[in-house]
Order: C-alpha cells, then structure tokens, then sequence
C-alpha cells in the first residue's frame, strides 16, 4: 500500500513538473494535474493541500535530489577547497536545471515568484534560500568553515542569493545557461566564500 501510495505521490509530482514546463504558474490548476498524472483529483488533496502544496513538494524533492548529486560528486571527488566545491555545486545545479522537469520554474522556491506562499515552500519560518543555505551548511559546513558558525552561514546565504540572481540571468540569456556567465557565477563565489 505504501508503495503505490508513493507511486501516486511521486506521479502527481512529475505531472506538475512537466506542467510547469509547458504552462508556467498561470496554468497549472490541479485539476489538470490530476488529469495528467491520471489520478481522481481526491486522491491529490489527499496529499497537497493545493497548488503551493504540489509546489512545496517539487522545490522539496528538488533539494533532495540535488542533496544528493552534490554528495555523490563530493565523495567521488573529495574536494578540498572552497574553489573546488563552488564548482561541484553550480555545475550540479546547472546539470539539474538542464535535464530536470520543472526545474526551471521551481529549483528550491518558486522562480520569479515572491508572494509570501512563495519564498516559504520548503520551510514555514525560513524563506527559501535560508532553508537551502541550512541545509547545505549541514553538508558543507566544514569546507566553507569559519570560526564563528552564525557568520559562515550568514555567508553561505548570501551565496545562495548571489548564485540564484547570476544562474537565473543566465538561463534568461540562454535557455541551456550562458556559459560565460555560469563561468562568472562561479567565480563571484570563489571570491566570496574563500574570503572568509
């Protein structure tokens, strides 16, 4: 049972994501969700409570699975500096960009979107890039360091916003991402973070 209930879940969440491709936040409605996914549109309130529910879930699966290519590359890899790890995380980012469903108009948030539903999808107190910088300061936290851990993730989020406003530039100029700007992203981190 449990099974097919995660098959369901993880339906309804592909057939937003590939709505969203198509049709952006203004046309995706969960009724045409549940269409796609080919389940009774009870069956989807049984599991989001609506649109910025289905949207919370997408932005939240969408960190998992990064979580988890940046923990593969980094153990496959070992970096050893922040140059190095700033490379495996926007090169991640931008593979997930390129290949994922969805993830163009929801990474970890809801792209373009600032409506307070919007910039709380993964958590209720934390906006967005907070509750990423959390939990990549979990991951991360030793690399980046820093003797005072209330700075270094402080630092850490302002990365995140720099790194979201230059990817999503680039995605704008190139729908595969300008190169020299995914290059300049990068190196604006580099500085960054190694400055601390």
């Amino acid at each position: 049972m449990q099974r097919r209930s995660q098959e369901r879940f993880d339906r309804i969440l592909d057939a937003t994501a590939r709505l969203l491709d198509e049709v952006g936040y203004t046309g995706l409605t969960t009724k045409e969700v549940a269409r796609r996914a080919e389940v009774p549109i009870g069956t989807l309130y049984q599991f989001f409570p609506g649109i910025d529910g289905l949207l919370g879930a997408l932005a939240e699966r969408n960190l998992e699975h990064f979580i988890d290519r940046l923990t593969r590359r980094m153990e496959a890899e070992r970096p050893s500096d922040v140059a190095t790890l700033v490379d495996l995380a926007v090169e991640e980012y931008v593979a997930m960009h390129r290949a994922v469903p969805g993830f163009g108009v929801v990474d970890f948030g809801a792209v373009g979107r600032e409506d307070a539903q919007s910039v709380h999808l993964l958590d209720s107190v934390l906006e967005n890039n907070a509750a990423v910088a959390d939990r990549l300061w979990a991951l991360l936290g030793d690399l980046i360091g820093g003797e005072d851990r209330a700075t270094a993730r402080v630092s850490l989020h302002v990365a995140l916003e720099c790194a979201d406003a230059v990817l999503r530039l680039a995605f704008r100029q190139d729908a595969e991402g300008d190169p020299l700007l995914i290059a300049e992203c990068k190196k604006l981190l580099r500085g960054y973070l190694s400055a601390e």
